[in-house]
């Protein structure tokens, strides 16, 4: 039998999708030949293997990802939690390699399984389809034995009829069918997020690879795992979940564009968005201005600490203060 999803295309949905691809242009647009492009990368990338790790429990923070990014060691990290990071690393490039790849055949799965698992798995072998019966919280995956075959019927789909849908869609549509099949037994999380960016960009929707849709999934680790079990609850209904993800989509490029400024802006220095300024940056967007006092108590740190992240922001001409000494507000910059 052929996988056929179901779901319907609500209102919310299509508006979603909309300002997607408005974002995306947006993006694109301000993107063409510009020289910093490969550090944004780079540190998008960083983001991806952070976030795609901690939300299976990796406890190396952004920071130390960055470093390991960069090729430095880790004296004090437990040696599992560097590995599961850079095996990401080699997914991601392995996805970036084979971005344009037609067709997706059980061996790229298994292929792109490796490099994620490799010396990380708790039980199963890397690149196997598993042998053994698991469970995922409440959730209880197909039998071992049936794994092949829904595998098959998914990458059918895949392979053809996806191409019928927005890649907003078709991406939400594997990464929710993977992770119900749980086709290994173990590394399945990592390698179902892998495998919906592979989608987007092998459908052309890459914005240059400088977006990293899994921060938010890891911001919203509750939500995350909620919305897969919701489609179980609605008797395999995705429409729900596609609503999810298309708004993480939107709230992922969003914070994307927040860094093409941030990299575009003509400083000697490129500025890399810590979360905190990322925050401070959306605060100042949805406020339009803000006092000092309501920054620092919006994003819940001292007013040294408020001025520690305002700082590059004003330098790099990104912020700017309005109005008099006593009563001044911090607003965004407008272009």
């Amino acid at each position: 039998m052929a996988y056929a999803p179901e779901f319907r295309v609500t209102p919310r949905l299509l508006s979603q999708v909309e300002r997607i691809a408005a974002l995306r242009e947006r993006i694109q647009g301000a993107a063409v030949e510009l020289s910093w492009i490969p550090a944004l990368q780079k540190d998008t990338r960083t983001r991806n293997g952070h976030a795609s790790t901690a939300i299976e429990g990796n406890p190396l923070t952004l920071e130390q990802v960055r470093a390991l990014e960069e090729g430095r060691e880790l004296a004090a990290a437990d040696p599992r939690s560097s590995r599961e990071v850079l095996n990401y690393f080699a997914g991601l490039r392995h996805v970036e390699k084979h971005a344009k790849k037609k067709t997706i055949r059980h061996e790229d799965v298994f292929a792109l399984h490796r490099l994620l698992a490799d010396r990380v798995m708790d039980q199963g072998q890397a690149g196997c389809y598993r042998t053994i019966q698991v469970r995922v919280g409440r959730h209880v995956p197909p039998p071992a034995a049936d794994v092949s075959g829904l595998m098959f019927e998914l990458l059918e789909w895949w392979n053809r009829e996806s191409i019928q849908l927005s890649p907003v869609l078709s991406s939400a549509i594997l990464h929710y069918r993977f992770e119900h099949i749980h086709p290994f037994a173990d590394g399945n999380g990592r390698t179902g997020r892998a495998l919906a960016l592979w989608e987007l960009y092998r459908r052309g929707f890459d914005s240059h690879h400088i977006f990293s849709v899994d921060e938010y999934y890891w911001e919203d680790r509750p939500g995350y795992y909620a919305a897969l079990d919701a489609v179980r609850v609605a008797g395999e209904d995705l429409t729900g979940w596609l609503e999810y993800c298309a708004e993480g989509l939107c709230l992922t490029l969003e914070k994307a564009w927040l860094r093409v400024q941030a990299f575009s802006v003509k400083s000697p220095a490129k500025l890399v968005l810590r979360p905190k300024q990322e925050l401070l940056l959306k605060l100042l967007r949805d406020h339009g201005s803000m006092a000092p006092a309501e920054l620092w108590a919006a994003l819940a740190v001292s007013k040294q600490g408020a001025m520690d992240l305002l700082h590059p922001l004003l330098k790099a001409g990104l912020v700017e203060k309005i109005g008099g000494k006593k009563t001044g507000r911090y607003t965004l910059k407008q272009p």
